[in-house]
Order: structure tokens, then C-alpha cells, then sequence
């Protein structure tokens, strides 16, 4: 698995500057799905919600040290790291703080490669390393996409969903042109599309039409499972397996498995 620095993994940043697109949902259960076939996974939780976090069952108030104190120079990552409870997972937990982190780094030289100079000393540890992005394209989340090889762009199946998508891709292609220059796109993920609505048929047809092969053929459905499981500190998988979620998830690892690097 060939990546920009040979042995760090594969980095994919989940981006949308949408919220409520699924970004968290997909880092959680994606992350969970490629650690059942046995990859070690790093999910980053860059969104200072922290609902990865909590999401995979690590406490947002539990007082050790987060992915806020590897921004501001008081840890190094691996010192953040927790286990999950599924065996291969690991987690950099959020914190508020990082609301804090744009300011505080307003004078550091490089600020926008902070997080990939944290991930070199990680370097073969990891095959997939997920960052879940804020939704906003601040300095967060321009430290994923100079750290990434690529960008997974969950979008949601309702109105506005190409403007969105439009708006990511000029970020995408500023940030190729001014840091990370084998930056790409990894995929885009339709989510929360409903089969019974006329609506997410259409979107989905033009998200297919303007982005062609780049478009996941795996579509994650609206489903009350994927919405539960959270409230748990699970991964859907743990949670209700055989549910139509956790099957998808399931799915788009296995496609993203199966196509690897030739995306």
C-alpha cells in the first residue's frame, strides 16, 4: 500500500463542510468495519464535538490528554491514543479545547502541517489512518488534507448536495496546488438515502453524473440503527449486526478493500 511517505499507512481525511452529512457516522463504522478484517485503524477525531470519541466508547470529560494537547505541543500522538473496544481500532480523542486551536497557533510557522508532522513517528503501525473532520474547512481541517492521501466526501441525499461537494473540491484542489500535492479524492459517499424518496434517486443520479466513478457504488440508507448505536459507544457492527447499517458499513469496506489504491 504505497503512500506519499511509504510506510505511514493510508491517510484519508472525511470531509464535508456540511454538517450532518454522516462524517462521524462513516469514520466510526468504517473505521470498525476495516478492523473486523483485521487492519489496524487509527480514527482521528479532529471535530471538537468529539462525537468519534464518544462514538467509540472513550469519555469527551475524562481528563486525559487529547488530540488538543498534540496541536499545542504538549504531547506527542501516540501519548493520546486509546484502545477501543473493538480489537485493531485506536483512537486520538477530541476535546472542546481544539475550538481553541485556530487562535493558538495563529503565530506557528508550518501551523497547517502540524498534524502530519505528529503522524512520521507513528510510521508503520497503522494501515488506515481516518480523520474525522470538522464541518467547517478551517485550520482543522486544512491540517487533515495536508496530512491525507486522500479525501473520503460523505454527502448527504437532499438539496444542495453538489453545491457543497463544489465548494470542498476547489478547497481540495488549493490545497494540492499550495501543500499537499498528491492529495485526491478517495470517494464519495452517498449517505442517508432513502429508496422510497423520489428526491435521493435524483441526487444521487447527479452526484453520479458530475463525478462518475469517483461515487461509491456501497450507499449507506437512512437507518434508525446507524442514529442508536452512538448513544452506546459502539460501532453499529457491535451494536445490531445484521441491521441494514452495519451491513453497508460492512460493504464499503469491503470495496474500499477491494479497489485499494486504484481509486
Amino acid at each position: 500500500m504505497e503512500t506519499k511517505d511509504g510506510n505511514l499507512g493510508r491517510i484519508v481525511a472525511i470531509a464535508n463542510q456540511k454538517g450532518g452529512v454522516g462524517k462521524t457516522t462513516t469514520a466510526i463504522n468504517l473505521a470498525a468495519s476495516l478492523a473486523l478484517a483485521e487492519k489496524e485503524i487509527l480514527v482521528i477525531d479532529s471535530d471538537p464535538q468529539g462525537n468519534s470519541t464518544s462514538g467509540l466508547g472513550i469519555a469527551r470529560d475524562g481528563h486525559g490528554k487529547t488530540l488538543y494537547d498534540v496541536y499545542v505541543g504538549r504531547a506527542a500522538l501516540d501519548e493520546v491514543i486509546a484502545g477501543t473496544e473493538v480489537e485493531k481500532l485506536s483512537v486520538a480523542p477530541s476535546s472542546i479545547d481544539l475550538l481553541a486551536v485556530e487562535v493558538e497557533l495563529v503565530d506557528r510557522p508550518a501551523r497547517e502541517a502540524v498534524l502530519a508532522e505528529a503522524l512520521k513517528p507513528l510510521a508503520g503501525r497503522f494501515e488506515y489512518v481516518l480523520v474525522d473532520c470538522p464541518p467547517s474547512l478551517g485550520l482543522l481541517t486544512l491540517n487533515a488534507l495536508v496530512a491525507a492521501d486522500s479525501v473520503l466526501v460523505p454527502v448527504q441525499c437532499e438539496y444542495y448536495a453538489l453545491e457543497g461537494l463544489g465548494l470542498l473540491t476547489r478547497t481540495v484542489d488549493l490545497v494540492r496546488d499550495s501543500y499537499n500535492p498528491s492529495l485526491r479524492i478517495e470517494g464519495i459517499l452517498l449517505t442517508m438515502f432513502d429508496s422510497r424518496n423520489s428526491l435521493s434517486h435524483q441526487v444521487a443520479q447527479e452526484v453520479k453524473k458530475h463525478f462518475g466513478d469517483r461515487v461509491y457504488s456501497t450507499v449507506i440508507p437512512r437507518n434508525v440503527t446507524l442514529s442508536e448505536a452512538p448513544g452506546f459507544g459502539r460501532p453499529v457492527m457491535l451494536y445490531d449486526a445484521r441491521s441494514k447499517g452495519a451491513q453497508s458499513y460492512l460493504q464499503l469496506a469491503k470495496e474500499i478493500l477491494r479497489e485499494g489504491c486504484t481509486r
